[in-house]
């Protein structure tokens, strides 16, 4: 993996696994989380992956086979969209940004050259074409708009507002609205220039605050056997109303008349422990395992907290604890997606989150 030009600039410590390439920090990580938060830093994220399609046939053929409804999609505009397997399982979490010629995908380290190999098998006739330009362009991620950066393409994250057609499966206030996100695609020739007057926080600030915004991650929330529902993705990357697409039909049985297996939980740890368990560490209540930490980071000011995925029937009000090797982490839930989640057929439509459009 090619390393960042910006792991040059001082105090930079490179990051590890799937964040490898781009800095983990800059020697300053609770600063780095608040310059972030308030707009005066930005986060390399040249490491993640960029996709594009062109063609005139691109937005209809992208919205039959993914979840989410691309039809009236407009230049600048931005999506999120899931392409599923035919069991409803997430096979891949595309965030979209349309462009006057052509509609960028940004994905996660390592997915752009198996979306484009996916989606070369599925075009068929139509006129679309594929591109993987991973190697040209990289992201630079912010939470306010940067006016050093108004140059260049944005995608803006909608989480957690419900887009048309969503559904949310949590309930009451949601932090994610404290934590708006949005992603700048650059040439990477261009990535020094082009932040070459911001101050840099590393993507230890972005998943810190990223999880304490409930918002998942592909490849740390998602397994082989992740359905939308459980993530509560349903809010910003699934259609209800939507024409036919792989997986639609798990989606609907399980929003209507099922419940999902797991859900989403975030957890606030015990912070006298001094260290963090490890992602993949068992949920525990009492002497049963629940579920696993899928995302783990010290917030600057919620200190130790965690995104795990559990069973959906576990008692909300529970203590659970958190078992890493010989350390045992006491942990305390909120609730993201309900226990209830699922089945809404037949509820009176008072009870909807969101109505169907």
């Amino acid at each position: 993996m090619a390393l960042s030009p910006l792991l040059s600039r001082p105090a930079a410590v490179a990051g590890s696994g799937v964040d490898e390439g781009v800095a983990a920090h800059y020697g300053e990580l609770s600063a780095e989380q608040r310059r972030l938060l308030a707009g005066t830093a930005v986060a390399d994220m040249s490491h993640f992956d960029v996709v594009t399609l062109s063609g005139e046939d691109r937005l209809s053929w992208l919205n039959t086979l993914s979840s989410q409804m691309l039809l009236e999609l407009r230049p600048g505009q931005s999506a999120q969209t899931l392409l599923l397997t035919v069991q409803g399982r997430v096979e891949f979490d595309i965030r979209i940004l349309a462009d006057e010629d052509k509609l960028w995908l940004l994905v996660e380290p390592g997915q752009g050259a198996p979306l484009a190999a996916w989606l070369d098998r599925m075009r068929f006739m139509l006129r679309v074409e594929v591109t993987d330009v991973s190697e040209d362009f990289g992201l630079v991620g912010a939470c306010t708009p940067q006016p050093a950066l108004e140059a260049y393409p944005c995608w803006v994250d909608s989480w957690p507002e419900i887009s048309p057609g969503g559904y949310a499966y949590s309930v009451g206030e949601h932090p994610g609205a404290e934590r708006p996100w949005r992603e700048y695609i650059i040439p990477l020739g261009e990535l020094e220039s082009a932040v070459a007057d911001l101050q840099l926080a590393g993507m230890m600030a972005v998943e810190a605050l990223r999880i304490a915004a409930w918002r998942p991650r592909f490849g740390f929330e998602t397994d082989e056997k992740t359905i939308p529902h459980e993530l509560d993705l349903v809010r910003t990357a699934v259609h209800l109303n939507k024409g036919c697409y792989k997986g639609q039909e798990t989606v609907a049985r399980v929003h209507n008349i099922g419940h999902p297996p797991r859900r989403i939980v975030f957890l606030h740890l015990d912070g006298s422990m001094h260290t963090l368990p490890a992602v993949g560490s068992e949920v525990r209540l009492g002497e049963k395992t629940i579920g696993k930490i899928t995302s783990v980071a010290t917030h600057f000011e919620a200190g130790p907290i965690a995104l795990a995925l559990i069973k959906r029937n576990i008692d909300p009000d529970a203590a659970l604890q958190v078992v890493d090797g010989e350390e045992a982490y006491a942990a305390s839930q909120e609730t993201i997606v309900t226990t209830d989640a699922g089945q809404t057929a037949g509820r009176f439509t008072g009870f909807l989150r969101q109505p169907h459009q």
